[in-house]
């Protein structure tokens, strides 16, 4: 996937980044001051080495005046100022080191304090609002969209952006500050030898970019895989008693080892694809430390550099090591969190088809009136069935109306058109004189008590089932009254 489309995909997320800002901002400072004081231990490493070299026997000054930061030139200073011993310096620096590293693991500790929890946070928005979304669609839409793929997109595709915006962003920040750090301070001490050092990583960046298209394409298509997976079992689960009647438990078996088949293989092609990035770091790493040793020990023999420079490369070597190899798990995972949140978008850039009149505080409360169906089409259009065709009907207010046909004739239509599920083809209908787009689908649907032929039951308690259509504060007594009206209360 182009680098633009990934980034179009996900600045669906940048609101969650300005909402969090104090938090973002806060989790910056803390990676960058945590490898600022990471990149001072090499220094201090380097200076001792020095410092060794001048106590062996036959020993000298380094060759090379060394190049340190503001703060360890100041430590330096300090020491050989306050003329301590060889053994006392050794030990000094051995605490100074050990202090860094304690300094290092608290701002670390802070860091994940603050962009870790705010990726919580944003997974948390995230979930809300595509749930929200979901109630505002319109029947049609769940007419032709399986719930497995709904729920994978809530939960598989949310978790996935949730690694972009914590770890992918924390480790890309921690990787930029890192190699910042370390080539200024490598330049700052021998220019030459930083460029020649550096020269693998070109040929590592190309790598990252090929591989990381394949695995983008691979990614959507595990998902879509994961989603058909995750509708299969959910459409198991809730027609297992049609299953057991027609003995289809094989059958059905069948369909999903196949389809966990699928998944399977493609998830192990892209984990062989992702194998590839940790090899290629760890390669262009080595090659790396092996040009540091082979041209900065040719400069020693030549009496040109010291021996602690060379030191001081292969610490700052080995510090890129990790933030590196998690170049190429950061980008994996910032192409599958584009992946899932193109699927996200597909779904929160859904219009409904059902437009709400905005709700007024004068437009609160029952409607009464009568009912009017006049000249009334309509098509389902996932599967062109004409339920009904130019369909009139006028119910006086108080009146009791039996409406009988055949299956398929549409009674069950008109009661989804009455609390305005679809809007008709051709026609409208009218309550107490008002046709039904002019109506709030609160006031609407508050005034029709509906008794749908699909038996439903919530994972709650009986009177939570009950409670679930009376008002919201429900108390016992209003649970029994329901329940003595459906002729439930003695069971």
């Amino acid at each position: 996937m182009p680098k633009t489309s990934v980034l179009k995909h996900l600045s669906a997320v940048n609101k969650y980044f300005w909402k969090y800002r104090y938090r973002f901002i806060a989790g910056i400072f803390f990676v960058m001051a945590s490898n600022y004081f990471a990149v001072l231990a090499p220094q201090v490493t380097g200076y001792i080495i020095s410092q060794v070299q001048m106590h062996l026997p036959g020993g000298k000054p380094a060759g090379t005046k060394q190049v340190h930061d503001v703060l360890v030139e100041n430590f330096v200073n300090r020491v050989e100022n306050s003329q301590i011993s060889f053994a006392s310096l050794i030990v000094l620096c051995s605490v100074v080191i050990l202090l860094l590293a304690l300094i290092r693991g608290l701002l670390m500790f802070f860091m994940r304090q603050t962009i870790i929890v705010m990726s919580r946070h944003i997974e948390y928005d995230q979930k809300n609002e595509v749930f929200e979304h979901y109630q505002k669609l319109d029947l049609g839409f769940y007419k032709t969209h399986a719930t497995g793929d709904l729920m994978n997109r809530i939960t598989e595709d949310v978790s996935r952006v949730r690694m972009y915006v914590g770890p992918a962003i924390m480790y890309f920040i921690n990787l930029a500050s890192t190699i910042g750090f370390c080539v200024y301070y490598m330049v700052k001490q021998d220019a030459e030898l930083t460029l020649y050092v550096l020269l693998p990583l070109p040929i590592l960046t190309i790598t990252i970019y090929i591989v990381n298209n394949i695995i983008h394409k691979k990614s959507e298509k595990v998902q879509k895989l994961l989603s058909e997976l995750t509708t299969n079992a959910q459409e198991s689960y809730s027609g297992i008693r049609v299953i057991k009647s027609f003995v289809q438990e094989k059958a059905m078996l069948g369909f999903f080892k196949t389809n966990s088949e699928a998944y399977r293989k493609n998830a192990v092609d892209l984990a062989k694809v992702e194998a590839i990035f940790f090899p290629s770091m760890s390669l262009m790493i080595g090659l790396s430390t092996l040009i540091t040793i082979l041209i900065g020990g040719r400069e020693v023999l030549n009496g040109t550099l010291d021996v602690s420079i060379i030191v001081e490369f292969v610490i700052y070597i080995n510090m890129l090591t990790f933030p590196v190899s998690a170049l190429g798990w950061t980008a994996s995972i910032i192409q599958r969190a584009a992946a899932s949140q193109k699927r996200l978008n597909e779904f929160l850039d859904t219009e409904p088809a059902i437009k709400d009149k905005p709700l007024h505080a004068t437009e609160t409360g029952f409607i009464n009136g009568d009912i009017v169906l006049q000249n009334v089409s309509f098509t389902y259009e996932h599967t062109g069935i004409k339920a009904l065709n130019h369909f009139s009907l006028t119910i006086k207010q108080g009146q009791k109306v039996l409406i009988l046909g055949r299956t398929g004739s549409g009674k069950s239509t008109l009661a989804q058109l009455l609390l305005r599920f679809f809007d008709p083809d051709e026609g409208y209908i009218s309550v107490g004189g008002k046709k039904l787009p002019d109506i709030p689908l609160q006031v609407l649907r508050e005034s029709i008590t509906y008794i749908p032929q699909d038996v439903f039951l919530f994972s709650d308690t009986v009177g939570g089932n009950i409670s679930f259509g009376l008002a919201k504060k429900a108390v016992a007594e209003d649970i029994y009254k329901a329940a003595n009206y459906a002729g439930i209360d003695n069971e």
